[in-house]
């Protein structure tokens, strides 16, 4: 594996890892704080809290106020903003370079010293709610949330990372430190940051923000999820019909994990010429919105196919995409076909490398995840090494019928 010369990557004595991608001479730089505390940390009845609390960070600290949180950035036209995702919370800020010390001081602030106050957090619970009523009404968004529930059962990763109301209704701050008390250690976090800045006041910000913060609790270990499989659930909505077709699939450490994301980019990833898009779409002319995705999380995995079209049609899609599945089961592909999909994943990869904001996300994720980075030239070589005999192994191994689930709302 190579080593990018132009990253360095060490870990303070508290344990954070940190990350600097070096870019001289770029007047923007960019960085995140990502944290390992998602939705699936959370206890059966804490649904939504990983989500909440990252909308708390905000809502005050022991020496701002909410107005002073959200001012400190964008008085200097930067940004600042957060997510949750199942296995993570991020933070993150993009400004001009020489306003660093003031964006690393304010994330620092904010996931280290936020106090979460009462009225803010009773405030805080309407957004919140009025989210998860706005994704209710929407089928072609509650329909991912309920495959997820049907497929990984009451693990949580079959828990919507919005929540449940009447599990928002009950969070209070008891809830958020016990949740922060067993997640939110530094050395279940990486700070990266992208952009131009002077070796020695890089390392005298990093221990001015970021070294004082040690945990208050022992870290929660995470349940390995159980899988169903061959399930079939269908509900009356109205006129649109929506269709999941999906299993679990392979982990993030897996070594079957590139093949699986070339074959997924080839079947329906987001581009125009995928084997969904020319053989159904195109061909069939019966749904615009079809695409297929691919998620690895740190256990477990997961390939879901979505679909959306008239009520008349929705179970000749079906058809259609458990056709297209048994293609790539029992065929290999073409030498060019193959190579046309690898050159495209390959070009997609360094796209998505070319904005700083997207490249220090990423790259804090692998850091959280796999303790290193890999260069990008020996991703497009290990591309380049598989062939179409790993992709049949795969698409065997993974979209075998038995294990398919399909979600129907028609």
């Amino acid at each position: 594996m190579g080593i990018r010369q132009d990253i360095q990557h060490f870990v303070l004595p508290n344990g954070l890892r940190v990350v600097w991608v070096k870019r001289p001479g770029s007047p923007i730089a960019h960085c995140a704080l990502t944290i390992g505390a998602g939705s699936r940390d959370e206890g059966p009845e804490e649904t939504g809290l990983a989500h909440f609390i990252e909308h708390c960070l905000f809502k005050g600290t022991e020496k701002r106020k909410t107005y002073h949180i959200l001012n400190r950035l964008d008085s200097v036209g930067g940004e600042v903003n957060a997510y949750t995702s199942k296995e993570d919370t991020t933070i993150h800020a993009s400004f001009l370079k020489e306003h660093t010390s003031r964006a690393m001081e304010l994330i620092a602030d904010i996931v280290f010293h936020s106090t979460f106050p009462s009225k803010e957090i009773l405030k805080e619970k309407d957004v919140v709610l009025d989210e998860i009523q706005a994704s209710m009404e929407q089928p072609g968004e509650r329909i991912f949330e309920e495959f997820d529930e049907l497929l990984f059962g009451s693990h949580p990763l079959g828990h919507p990372i919005l929540g449940e109301a009447a599990h928002v209704q009950g969070l209070g701050k008891k809830q958020i430190d016990a949740f922060r008390a067993r997640r939110y250690h530094p050395e279940m976090m990486v700070f990266a940051f992208y952009g131009d800045m002077r070796p020695k006041m890089f390392e005298r910000f990093i221990y001015r923000y970021l070294v004082d913060f040690n945990a208050s609790g022992p870290i929660k270990s995470r349940k390995r999820p159980t899988l169903g499989t061959g399930l079939k659930r269908q509900r009356a909505e109205s006129q649109q019909a929506h269709c999941i077709i999906g299993c679990g699939a392979y982990d993030v450490h897996a070594s079957e994990k590139l093949a699986f994301i070339l074959l997924n980019n080839i079947l329906g990833g987001p581009t125009m010429n995928n084997l969904l898009g020319l053989n159904i779409r195109e061909r069939h002319g019966i749904s615009y919105n079809l695409e297929s995705h691919y998620q690895a999380f740190s256990d477990s995995g997961l390939f879901q196919v979505y679909v959306s079209t008239e009520k008349k049609q929705i179970e000749r899609a079906i058809r259609l995409i458990n056709r297209e599945l048994e293609k790539l089961r029992t065929k290999a592909l073409g030498i060019r076909q193959l190579h046309a999909g690898k050159n495209q994943l390959k070009g997609q990869i360094a796209l998505g490398t070319e904005g700083g904001l997207n490249t220090v996300l990423g790259i804090a994720k692998s850091v959280l995840i796999h303790d290193r980075i890999e260069d990008l030239e020996d991703i497009m070589s290990a591309i380049d090494q598989i062939t179409e005999q790993d992709l049949l192994h795969v698409a065997n191994e993974v979209w075998r019928p038995e294990r398919l689930n399909t979600l129907i709302y028609a």
